[in-house]
């Protein structure tokens, strides 16, 4: 039996974003983020994210404006805070544990794209996971690529772009984001 295009994004294997079921599923994210990005009141946004999200920990705090793609594959933790202009493109499952804080303008990109030209023209794309570990800080601009975890306590510093897994504990820091020490 054939796999849907969502089987296959959701399994990091090549898919159509352009299949009618995603398109249909990024305009439902798109509503609800209308929706909570102008709504003045908490309360009524909490309740939209609980639509939205996968999953919504207890005392967490998203700052509109905020992006993504499809948000029922975004699963935050308790106590998370995500300050302004967040953009989580969760094609597949981006994980934010207890406690991360997250600063003004950091991007969670599981979108990826084939290396190879002849895919890419094909219009065929890739996911792979982001996981941010509990209690890490993210500075303001951070952007964290495509199958990458960040670990628990660590910092990732201001403008850095993560392109491989950041152990648990560490100061990161730079493009591309190296371990500068153990905290």
């Amino acid at each position: 039996m054939a796999r849907s295009e969502k089987e296959k994004m959701l399994a990091g294997e090549l898919y159509r974003a352009s299949d009618p079921e995603l398109v249909a599923e990024r305009r439902r994210c798109r509503s609800l983020l209308h929706a909570f990005n102008t709504e003045p009141d908490e309360e009524e946004r909490l309740t939209i994210l609980r639509e939205l999200l996968g999953a919504l920990g207890s005392r967490s705090f998203i700052q509109p404006p905020f992006a993504c793609d499809y948000g029922d594959n975004v699963s935050i933790g308790d106590n998370v805070f995500i300050n302004f202009n967040a953009v989580i493109l969760d094609c597949a499952p981006v994980t934010i544990g207890d406690g991360a804080q997250i600063a003004p303008g950091v991007q969670l990109l599981a979108a990826d794209h084939p290396r190879d030209a002849e895919t890419r023209r094909d219009l065929l794309e890739l996911a792979h996971p982001v996981s941010i570990g509990a209690n890490a800080w993210l500075g303001a601009g951070a952007i964290v690529l495509p199958g990458v975890s960040v670990g628990d306590d660590s910092i990732i510093g201001a403008g850095s772009v993560v392109t491989r897994d950041v152990p648990d504990g560490v100061l990161a820091v730079g493009n591309p984001c190296r371990m500068v020490r153990t905290l």
